[in-house]
């Protein structure tokens, strides 16, 4: 298969990537045959995936402009995935012109076009990190040398818990990565579960079973195995809840039944 302009020297064509289908998911453009040929896969069993995935961007978009309403300008995106249209640096971007944001994601080609994408902007970059590693993202340049751990922190995991497995111990990474930072940081998180979902567990197997095939497991947590994720943080109304109920621009009755598949919620760091 011939190489993408956009896709960096080295890339594995021949695995499909939790990041490309994420980004097929949504209507983008930095994604393989061998993604898509995935992604359908998981479709056939889960039809609403794209939904789910659009119901956690905008989650996150609201969630990132409620952090600037509390003055919170500062933003540690941990698996950021590829930038699409409506990515966290356009959301706190245009909600405040001196917003600070720092994205990491363990994807080659999220890293390359972020970059791409912000290198004019100093007060944004991109870092080749994973949430398995906390200590590799906030000792990176990108991370020093944009941010004030000092001042509180807008620490974003959306959409990334779920692909951490339990032997990777995802609740001790979350608190290595969150403890420096300062208290009125807030902590935004979502998380796929069986909740929500209009399928039984045994009609959506196949399709996480996609994912077991690529090596990129997805795990579902429960509701009490997701709050656990706030330890240390006091949550912001109105809780952990699905994601389209999460203070919602729009009546979160007119959402479908894949939308408001699994949690979400934010917490203060007092």
């Amino acid at each position: 298969m011939e190489r993408p302009a956009w896709a960096p020297p080295g890339i594995d064509t021949s695995m499909p990537s939790v990041s490309r289908m994420h980004d097929y998911y949504l209507g983008g453009s930095h994604n393989f045959e061998i993604d898509r040929e995935a992604a359908r896969r998981a479709l056939e069993f889960l039809p609403g995936l794209p939904r789910i995935m659009q119901a956690g961007r905008a989650f996150m978009r609201r969630a990132v402009r409620y952090a600037i309403g509390r003055g919170v300008t500062q933003f540690l995106d941990i698996g950021s995935g590829i930038p699409t249209f409506g990515s966290v640096h356009e959301v706190a971007r245009a909600a405040h012109p001196g917003a600070r944001i720092v994205c990491a994601d363990h994807d080659p080609i999220a890293v390359a076009h972020g970059r791409s994408l912000t290198e004019s902007d100093p007060l944004t970059a991109f870092t080749a990190g994973d949430l398995r590693k906390p200590r590799q993202i906030l000792d990176s340049p990108e991370v020093t040398g944009v941010l004030d751990l000092e001042q509180p922190v807008a620490l974003l995991l959306v959409s990334v818990l779920h692909f951490t497995e339990d032997a990777d111990d995802p609740y001790g990474a979350v608190a290595e990565v969150s403890g420096p930072l300062a208290p009125g940081s807030l902590i935004v998180i979502n998380h796929m579960a069986h909740d929500g979902l209009p399928v039984s567990e045994a009609e959506a197997a196949p399709a996480i079973d996609v994912y077991q095939d690529i090596r990129n497991p997805l795990i579902m947590r429960s509701h009490a195995q997701t709050a656990r994720f706030f330890e240390g943080y006091e949550m912001v109304e109105p809780g952990l809840v699905s994601p389209p109920r999460w203070r919602p621009d729009t009546p979160a009755e007119q959402e479908d039944a894949y939308a408001s598949t699994g949690f979400a919620g934010v917490g203060h760091k007092a």
